[in-house]
């Protein structure tokens, strides 16, 4: 008997596998559809040696020293500031757009503050601000917009941004100073040895099982458990009763170049002028030294795996109708970006399921103690974001 059947060996699924395992003496089954365990962050070294991401870049980021130090129990961790280039009118200029950007872009040499003052004059007021060109077009107007956001956005998302929640781009910042880090987080880094090695360190334990290659639906029936965690699409789970989620979809070419170096970047954007939206360059963020290079192209699409939750009005108040049936499901708990419809950076996955092993820690206390109690349902399922911003846009920002 397990007390834990846990669906997705994610980010969210395996943090919580963990924390019941060595925390609460659980004994835990987790599952995963996939050949292998970490989620979209699973590496794997290619047929030319190269360590590469599978589905796409993950670079991690967070303002939260608990998230940061909890997994640096299962990896060393090496610094790593993320750098992205877009690719506009011909030239690769720093994006987020700051003053560089400026100057490169129109041929100008202004300062910090005249900066400022160029973005105040091209801005174009918006009021009220619903959509996501309401928000660019009135922090540095039209022209930057249009070069930088709109045909990325629409690619990204299959939308054109004024068909966007304001969310998408609120958050992306515009900077009148040099920094031309992607994130300003306090602590950002990479796992030395890659995703693949800390998951498999964190889930090498005796109480846990892992089975890959294995569809929860398959076993639940044959395999006794006393509670459920799923990580799935929540829609899936509810068979889809109200309908699907509507969700963003990649689709990735790898390539490998015999050369050491392919771009100037780890990441270069492309706003325009291709189908794919970016290319990255793993050996940036992994440090391998290497005599030939790997990098992966993006192209975003309607169908595929799930990635990401589409921001719109009538796509919330969807999924609110599966949280109701969610929240009325008793002994399973619902953790995770597919499981409750955001998009979340991984550090904020990882501050989520540690809130969520923190209440079922309580429950296991208390049963030990003697006390007459019940296992939380899902209704009791905990969402917290990490000290990190909101979730962002993939219309401008890597994970």
């Amino acid at each position: 008997m397990f007390d834990y059947l846990i669906v997705g060996a994610g980010f969210a699924g395996s943090v919580l596998a963990e924390r019941l395992a060595r925390g609460s003496a659980c004994k835990v089954l987790i599952v995963d559809k996939r050949p292998h365990v970490g989620g979209n962050a699973y590496d794997h070294y290619n047929e030319a040696g190269i360590l590469i991401h599978k589905y796409g870049p993950h670079i991690f980021h967070t303002n939260s020293r608990e998230v940061f130090e909890y997994l640096g129990r299962f990896t060393e961790w090496r610094p790593y500031e993320h750098r992205v280039l877009a690719s506009v009118d011909g030239l690769q200029l720093p994006m987020p757009i700051n003053l560089d950007t400026v100057n490169r872009l129109y041929g100008l040499n202004l300062t910090a503050m005249q900066v400022d003052q160029f973005f105040a004059s091209m801005a174009t007021p918006v009021e009220p601000i619903k959509t996501s060109e309401d928000v660019i077009v009135s922090k540095v107007g039209r022209d930057l917009y249009e070069k930088f956001f709109k045909n990325y956005t629409r690619k990204q998302w299959g939308l054109d941004p004024s068909e966007l929640d304001a969310s998408v781009t609120a958050r992306v910042p515009i900077r009148s100073n040099r920094d031309d880090r992607y994130f300003t987080d306090t602590y950002q880094a990479m796992p030395l040895h890659g995703y693949t090695r800390m998951f498999e360190r964190m889930l090498d334990h005796p109480n846990i099982k892992v089975m890959t290659n294995t569809d929860y639906r398959e076993i639940r029936e044959l395999i006794p458990f006393r509670e459920m965690i799923y990580t799935g699409p929540v829609d899936e789970f509810f068979d889809y009763r109200h309908g699907k989620l509507p969700y963003r979809s990649l689709q990735f070419k790898h390539e490998t170049h015999d050369r050491p170096q392919f771009q100037q970047a780890p990441v270069v954007n492309y706003p325009n002028e291709h189908a794919y939206t970016r290319v990255t360059e793993f050996k940036y963020l992994t440090g391998q030294e290497h005599s030939k290079t790997s990098v992966v192209y993006e192209f975003p699409c309607a169908e595929g795996d799930p990635y990401y939750p589409v921001p719109r009005a009538e796509n919330v108040a969807l999924y609110q109708r599966y949280k109701a049936l969610a929240d009325a499901t008793p002994h399973v708990h619902f953790a995770g970006r597919l499981a409750t419809y955001r998009y979340y950076n991984m550090d904020q996955v990882t501050a989520q399921a540690l809130t969520l092993y923190t209440k079922l820690s309580g429950v296991h206390h208390l049963k030990r103690a003697g006390a007459a109690t019940e296992r939380p349902h899902g209704r009791d399922q905990t969402t917290v974001n990490a000290a990190t911003s909101t979730p962002p846009s993939r219309a401008s920002v890597s994970s």
